[in-house]
């Protein structure tokens, strides 16, 4: 309370001696002077209480207060992220970066004070795509710019783009762009030494992508001592010098050549200690994240107990009041986003684990789960919800297998049933997450996160033009993104942060024995293949080696859907690859249930698990093969949660909306499509659009209208580079700009080439065509595995909509369709194989749709049943009367 005393004394006696009274920007530059001189969490407290109250008090509006205020803010961001407030900092850099660019401020370096830091800090978050973007944003600042400053600040937008980069799994990104800016670039030492010590980093992360190859280390050993040369001989680089010193710790653990590594490590934290005690950057942080560096040289060499004594230093530099007299977890309530404390709670599991304390272990990575929590709600887009729920996972990989062991001992039931809710979590968390959104977000964050998307769109559009886009436009675009995130941010931060929550098991049991159905959830790990087969109130767990020769059968037969006369060439092959297959995952046989839920993994999701072959046989005849198809009527889900949560079907008359683009007298003919259509149109209603009417607009408009949604057209998965997306006559639309379709059909029909395949990711899936549609509202989808042929889909889907014509569930009728397929004489042996008929898989529920028009008929049939048994009755009656009169 002294401050606040002493600067109204301060400007009290200007007044009484005739100086003119100090302006409110002169209040603002005041008190950061005044905070500056004496930097503690205390005073940085009351700092942000001041910061508050200058705008609530008398709010400032013209130009030189308003820079003030960003001067303010960006101070404020530096001790919180000095003092270990992360999440608390970026908010403050966001609210700086907000005042200036809305207001058009000048005369302050906003890129080196704000933007190189707040893209720092989201990469620490793994705010992934908010940090490419501020990063672009400010390097497209200084390329305007064009002084010797601005070249410094695009050096270093490029350095931390690629830390970006090698945070996220893009490393082969990062490696070219640094090693094409060594090459192009005028540089410094002091730029080149940076860059190649962060080129080495991203060739260690190379080298484990390819199971540790050793040129990729032999590389960044390489990178890392010419970044050595240069820094020694540089005088203000002692830090990045440090950071290169604890890179080569991490070269010589690998080579188990602990000697060099322990005297690396003790060479950086001597350097870090001298630097940063002579600098305002000393930071909890910093020393907590040197502290955990140094706990994980010492567990690689097996030296558990003092590794646990620093972690616990780690806690004691994150965490107020903790204290590890009784555990040396620290208690939940006082954890938050932060990695360095995530990581330090991974290591102790570890520790845990090998010093047999399995249980211990589930307790701290119980704790992780708790901050990957936090750090999910902080995130906006995309791309870094799923990056951080592979993070998730490869720690759910671990807890697995700890239960596994667990009930080895134990034979609780308990075990299995935490690991499988475990495995559920990762299971397309972020369509999971989106649609639990979307049922609970005002119409102001649907419209935030709509916008959002529509931007996002506009960016990657322009992106694919390659060496044409223009640079201008992307930029604006996300300046426009940009907003709208703060915005978004800011409404969210009024709403409670969302928990994940376990699944009712016992829910999912009724509905399975109601269904009379079997499930079978598969988890790709790195090391094991996991399933867990749910059947008869019970959660089995088993699992098999995810190694390379696993992979390779999987891969084996999958290569037999890469052509079309693949399998007839090799029908003895497929015969036993597919048999081989089908051993490996360990399907069910023999059982009583005979529908069949499959939950899929990795790539897994690609897979037609109908045309898994049972038992091998001689024949080349197509329909006589033993296939799982005839074993199980099989459904596809991405998670049980879905399965159990599926919608009822509407009870309406069952209408479609046709699309139809044909592309007559064009090389995108489909010549079998107009019979398709023709096909469906003889026992469904509906509204058909064909050739130029079947326009991307046309779609959006009509589609909440009907219970099917057909599109028979042209589809592409796309690579790593480009998104997935689905032909209209009119234009080519990706698959997230399908996301906000506002629709909810009783079904999606995908009648078109690879619309189930698109960028694959372990914990979410395939960024696919049928996922657009799932984003958008669609719960049953029937969708292909790879390139379609025209005629034999044309005939297949009219097989498909007799079986809906005649009351089937969908998932029967698609199971029924492949078998009616197979048995058609008119069709020839060659266009039997499975690549032709297997190609469609069905998500959603396994339910019978109501046909409200046969119920109708049926009650119209009762009534006049039972008035004609009334008249009858009554005209018995009349007739007795009058055979009573005389």
């Amino acid at each position: 309370m002294a401050k606040p005393i002493f600067i109204f004394l301060f400007f009290t006696t200007l007044t009484i001696f005739g100086q003119k009274p100090p302006t409110q920007e002169d209040k603002i530059y005041h008190t950061i002077d005044v905070f500056v001189a004496n930097p503690s969490a205390e005073n940085l407290q009351n700092l942000t209480t001041t910061e508050k109250e200058f705008w609530k008090n008398s709010k400032p509006k013209y130009k030189n207060e308003l820079l003030a205020m960003v001067v303010l803010n960006c101070n404020i961001a530096f001790y919180q992220n000095q003092f270990g407030r992360t999440n608390q900092a970026i908010s403050s850099y966001e609210k700086a970066w907000q005042i200036f660019q809305k207001n058009k401020l000048q005369d302050y370096d906003i890129i080196e004070y704000c933007l190189k830091p707040l893209g720092n800090l989201y990469t620490i978050l793994g705010d992934y795509d908010n940090a490419e973007n501020t990063i672009k944003q400010y390097y497209f600042i200084a390329e305007k710019e064009k002084t010797p400053e601005a070249s410094g600040q695009k050096i270093a937008a490029i350095l931390n783009l690629s830390n970006v980069y090698q945070s996220s799994g893009k490393s082969v990104l990062a490696i070219e762009l640094l090693e094409k800016t060594i090459k192009t670039k005028q540089l410094s030492n002091a730029q080149k030494g940076i860059l190649l010590n962060n080129l080495g980093a991203n060739y260690i992360i190379s080298g484990h992508a390819t199971n540790i190859n050793p040129d990729a280390y032999r590389k960044a050993q390489s990178a890392f001592e010419m970044s050595k040369k240069l820094l020694e001989k540089e005088k203000n680089q002692s830090e990045t010098l440090s950071n290169v010193y604890r890179n080569l710790v991490s070269i010589y653990s690998q080579q188990q050549d602990y000697g060099r590594a322990n005297s690396y490590f003790e060479k950086a934290r001597k350097l870090f200690l001298e630097t940063n005690n002579k600098s305002r950057s000393f930071g909890t942080r910093k020393i907590a994240k040197l502290n955990y560096e140094n706990a994980l040289l010492l567990f690689e060499q097996k030296k558990y107990t003092k590794a646990s004594v620093l972690i616990s230093n780690v806690f004691k530099n994150l965490i107020t009041n903790y204290s590890n007299k009784k555990n040396i977890l620290p208690n939940q309530s006082s954890l938050y986003a932060e990695t360095v404390l995530l990581d330090a709670l991974d290591l102790q599991a570890e520790i845990f684990q090998r010093q047999n304390q399995s249980k211990k272990a589930l307790e701290a990575y119980a704790l992780s789960f708790h901050i990957e929590d936090l750090f999910a709600n902080l995130l906006v887009y995309e791309n870094s919800k799923i990056i951080n729920q592979t993070r998730v996972r490869n720690r759910t990989e671990k807890c697995i297998a700890i239960y596994g062991l667990l009930y080895q001992k134990e034979k609780k039931s308990n075990y299995i049933e935490s690991a499988f809710q475990l495995a559920e979590r990762t299971k397309s968390g972020v369509l999971k997450s989106y649609i639990a959104q979307n049922k609970t977000a005002t119409k102001e964050e649907k419209l935030h996160l709509e916008q959002l998307q529509n931007w996002n769109n506009e960016i990657t559009k322009e992106q694919q033009k390659g060496v044409l886009a223009d640079i201008s436009k992307i930029n604006e675009a996300i300046k426009k993104q940009n907003s709208l995130m703060l915005s978004l941010k800011d409404i969210r931060i009024k709403n409670a942060n969302s928990v994940p929550e376990n699944l009712d098991l016992n829910a999912l049991f009724s509905k399975l024995e109601k269904d009379k159905t079997i499930m079978i959830c598969y988890f790709s790990g790195s090391e094991k293949m996991y399933y867990f087969t749910l059947e008869n109130r019970r959660i089995k767990l088993n699992s098999f080696s995810n190694n390379a020769n696993s992979s390779v059968k999987i891969w084996q037969f999958l290569d037999y859907f890469s052509d079309a006369n693949a399998i007839i060439n090799d029908v003895k092959g497929y015969n036993l690859h597919g048999k081989i297959a089908f051993d490996l995952l360990k399907l069910p046989k023999n059982t009583t249930n005979k529908n069949l839920i499959i939950v899929p993994d990795g790539i897994l999701n690609f897979l037609p698990f109908e045309a898994l072959i049972t038992k091998e046989t001689a024949t080349s005849n197509f329909a006589k093969m033993h296939y799982l198809l005839n074993d199980f009527k099989i459904a596809y889900s991405n998670s049980a949660t879905f399965y159990l949560n599926a919608k009822p079907h509407s009870t309406g008359q069952q209408t479609v909306l046709g699309i139809f683009p044909i592309f007559e007298n064009t090389d995108y003919l489909l010549a079998f499509s107009k019979a398709e259509m023709q096909s469906i149109k003889k026992d469904f209603g509906g509204q058909f659009f064909e050739n130029a009417t079947a326009t991307f607009n046309n779609f959006k408009t009509n589609a909440p209208n009907y219970s099917i949604l057909h599109l028979s057209t042209h589809a592409s998965a796309g690579d790593t580079e480009t998104p997935a997306s689905i032909k209209f006559y009119d234009q080519e639309i990706l698959y997230s700009e399908l996301y906000n379709l506002k629709i909810s059909p009783d079904l999606v029909v995908l009648s078109a080439c690879e619309t189930g395949i698109g960028k694959l990711y372990k914990s979410e899936g395939a960024m696919s065509i049928a996922r657009g549609f799932q984003f958008a509202g669609a719960q049953n989808l029937l969708f292909s595995l790879w390139k379609v042929n025209d005629y034999t889909t044309s005939v297949f889907m009219d097989y498909f909509y007799k079986n809906i014509k005649n009351d089937e569930s969908y998932f029967e009728a698609n199971a029924n369709a492949k078998l009616g397929f197979l048995q058609d004489k008119s069709i020839s042996n060659a266009k039997k194989s499975p690549y032709y008929w297997s190609a469609f898989v069905f998500y959603g529920g396994i339910e019978t749709p109501k046909n409200t028009s046969l119920l109708i008929y049926l009650l119209l049939f009762l009534g006049c049943f039972g008035l004609f048994f009334l008249l009858k009755k009554l005209f018995s009656k009349v007739k007795k009367k009058i055979s009573k009169v005389p």
